[in-house]
C-alpha cells in the first residue's frame, strides 16, 4: 500500500508539474545543444585540416610521414585507454541508451560524457569512417541523466530527462528537431507517452536552436531544390527500396562479422591501429571515404560520378566503415549508413539513366530516397528515417516517394529476417556481459504506457494479465478520467496505464501494449 501511495504521488507530481517538466526539457536541450555544438565544431575543424596535413607531408617528406605515423600510433593508444577505462563509451552509444532504459545497463554519466566527446573527436577527426550522430544521442542522454541527478529527481523523472537528452542529441547533430522526437518514440521508448513527448519536444527544439545559432539554420546536406518525381516514375521506388534494402541487410551482417573478427584477434593488439593505418593509405588513394561522409553526399549531388567509380566508393566506404566500427572506438554508424544509402541511390540512378528509365535531373532525388531506404532497412524505423532525411535535406515535398521506398526497404529486410541493428547490438552486448548484467542492482520506476489498437491488453481485464513479479498497476487514465485499477477493470485501446515496474521488465509490458 505504501508503494502504491508513493507511486501515485510521483504520477500526481508529474501531472501537476508538466510545466516544470517542459522547463526541465528546455534545460536539458540547452545543455545538450552546447555540448554537441562543441563536438560538431571540433569535428568540422578536423576535416578542414586535411589539406594542411597533405601540405605538411609534401613539405617535410620522410620526416613528415614518420611524425604522422607516430601521431596515429599515439591516437590508437589513447583510444584504447579510453575504451578500457570507460567501456560504455564504445561504439555508437544508441544501444547503450536503449539498455539503460530497459534497466539492463548503468552509466556513469560524467565519465561517459567526457570519453564520448573527446574519444569521438579523436577517432572521427583522425579520419575513421564513423559518425557523430550516434555518439550525440549518448552524449545527450548523459547530459539528461546528469541534470536529473544534480537536481535530485526521482528515477521516473530521470528516465524522462535521459530520453529527452537523447532526442536532443540527435536533433542537434542533424538540425532535425522533429526527427529527434520521433526517434525517441519509435526507436527508444517504442510507445507514445505524453510525458516523454512534452519533455522531448522542449529538449529537441532548444538544442536545435542552440546549434543553429552556432552553425546556421540550413540543413546538414546541401541539396538543390528537388524536382517532384513524376507519378509515372513513382513505381521505381519499389525496386530502389528492394536494392537498397538488400544493401542494408549486408550492412548489418558486415557489422557483426567485423565485431566477431576483432574479438578473435590476439590479445595485446591495439585495435584502433588497424583502421587508422588503413585510413592513412586511403588518405591518398580515396580520401572521399574518410570521416562521416556528409561532404561526400554534397559532392555526389554537385558532381555526379560514373557507375564504376560509384561502385568503388560503395565497396570501399562499406569495408572501411566495418573496419572502423569493429575496432570499438567511440563513433557511430548513423551517418556512414546514410552516406552508403546515398551512394547506393546514386548508383541506382545512374543505372536507371543508362537503361532509359530516368533522366538526369532526378538523380539527386534518388540520393535522398536511397538514404531513407538504407536507414529503414538497417534500423527498421521507417518513419524516423523518412522525417530525418526530409529535415536533413530541407526537402518536404516528397513524402509519398520517401514512405514508399522506406517501406519497400523495410519489408525487404524483414523478409530476410534482418534484426534492427541497434536492438541486435544491444543483445550482443548483453550476452557478452551477462555476468555483469545479472549483478545489477534492481531499480523500479513508474512508467507510462499507451495501449494500442488490437494489442494484447486491449479488451483484457486487469486481473487476467500476467503482470511481472513485483510490479504494480498504479493508475489508468482514460481520456480525462482517472480510473482506480482493480481486477475487473477492462483495459481499452487508448488507455494510459502507469506501472511501477522493475526496469528490466519494462520491455515485457511494452510488447503487451503494442
Amino acid at each position: 500500500m505504501a508503494q502504491q501511495e508513493a507511486a501515485l504521488k510521483i504520477i500526481s507530481d508529474e501531472r501537476s508539474s508538466r510545466m516544470k517538466l517542459f522547463v526541465g526539457g528546455i534545460l536539458v536541450g540547452a545543455a545538450t545543444g552546447t555540448v554537441i555544438a562543441f563536438f560538431r565544431g571540433a569535428l568540422e575543424y578536423s576535416e578542414d585540416l586535411h589539406p594542411y596535413l597533405a601540405k605538411f607531408l609534401h613539405d617535410y617528406g620522410a620526416l613528415g610521414y614518420v611524425a604522422w605515423f607516430a601521431a596515429l600510433i599515439l591516437a590508437a593508444c589513447i583510444l584504447s585507454c579510453i575504451v578500457a577505462y570507460e567501456p560504455m563509451s564504445t561504439g555508437s552509444g544508441i544501444p547503450q541508451v536503449k539498455g539503460i532504459l530497459l534497466g539492463e545497463m548503468r552509466m556513469r554519466w560524467l565519465s561517459v560524457l567526457l570519453a564520448k566527446v573527446f574519444g569521438g573527436i579523436l577517432a572521427i577527426g583522425a579520419g575513421m569512417s564513423l559518425g557523430r550522430e550516434g555518439p550525440s544521442v549518448q552524449i545527450g542522454a548523459c547530459v539528461g541523466q546528469g541534470i536529473s541527478e544534480l537536481r535530485n529527481k526521482p528515477r521516473t523523472a530521470m528516465r524522462l530527462y535521459l530520453t529527452a537528452g537523447a532526442g536532443a542529441g540527435l536533433a542537434a547533430a542533424f538540425n532535425a528537431p522533429l526527427a529527434g522526437v520521433i526517434f525517441c518514440l519509435e526507436e527508444l521508448t517504442k510507445s507514445f507517452s505524453p510525458l516523454v513527448l512534452m519533455a522531448t519536444i522542449a529538449a529537441t527544439v532548444t538544442a536545435t536552436v542552440v546549434t543553429q545559432f552556432v552553425f546556421g539554420g540550413g540543413p546538414v546536406f546541401h541539396f538543390p531544390e528537388l524536382l517532384m518525381l513524376p507519378l509515372g516514375s513513382i513505381w521505381l521506388m519499389i525496386p530502389l527500396g528492394i536494392v537498397v534494402g538488400l544493401l542494408g541487410v549486408g550492412f548489418n551482417k558486415g557489422l557483426f562479422f567485423s565485431l566477431d573478427a576483432y574479438e578473435r584477434a590476439p590479445k595485446g593488439v591495439v585495435r584502433p591501429l588497424i583502421p587508422l593505418f588503413v585510413g592513412a593509405g586511403l588518405f591518398f588513394a580515396l580520401p572521399q571515404v574518410l570521416g562521416g561522409g556528409n561532404r561526400l553526399v554534397d559532392s555526389l549531388v554537385a558532381h555526379p560520378e560514373p557507375l564504376s567509380f560509384l561502385a568503388i566508393l560503395l565497396v570501399v566506404k562499406y569495408a572501411y566503415t566495418m573496419l572502423c566500427f569493429g575496432s570499438g572506438v567511440p563513433g557511430g554508424i548513423f551517418l556512414p549508413m546514410l552516406v552508403l544509402g546515398a551512394v547506393g541511390g546514386s548508383l541506382c540512378a545512374v543505372f536507371a539513366e543508362t537503361v532509359g528509365l530516368l533522366t538526369s535531373e532526378y538523380a539527386a532525388n534518388f540520393i535522398v530516397f536511397g538514404m531513407a531506404a538504407y536507414f529503414a532497412s538497417v534500423v527498421k524505423s521507417p518513419v524516423t528515417g523518412s522525417i530525418l532525411v526530409m529535415e536533413m535535406t530541407g526537402s518536404f515535398e516528397h513524402l509519398l516517394a520517401l514512405i514508399l521506398v522506406s517501406v519497400s526497404a523495410y519489408l525487404t529486410a524483414d523478409a530476410l529476417h534482418s534484426q534492427p541493428v541497434y536492438d541486435a547490438l544491444l543483445l550482443r552486448s548483453l550476452k557478452k556481459n551477462k555476468q555483469i548484467s545479472e549483478k545489477l542492482t534492481k531499480h523500479r520506476s513508474v512508467v507510462e504506457f499507451s495501449i494500442a489498437e488490437a494489442s494484447r491488453m486491449d479488451g483484457m481485464y486487469v486481473k487476467d494479465f500476467p503482470w511481472p513479479v513485483d510490479s504494480l498497476l498504479v493508475s489508468i487514465q482514460r481520456g480525462e478520467t482517472e480510473i482506480t485499477p482493480h481486477g475487473v477493470v477492462k483495459l481499452q485501446a487508448g488507455d494510459l496505464i502507469y506501472v511501477l515496474v522493475e526496469d528490466r521488465e519494462i520491455d515485457t509490458i511494452r510488447k503487451a501494449v503494442e
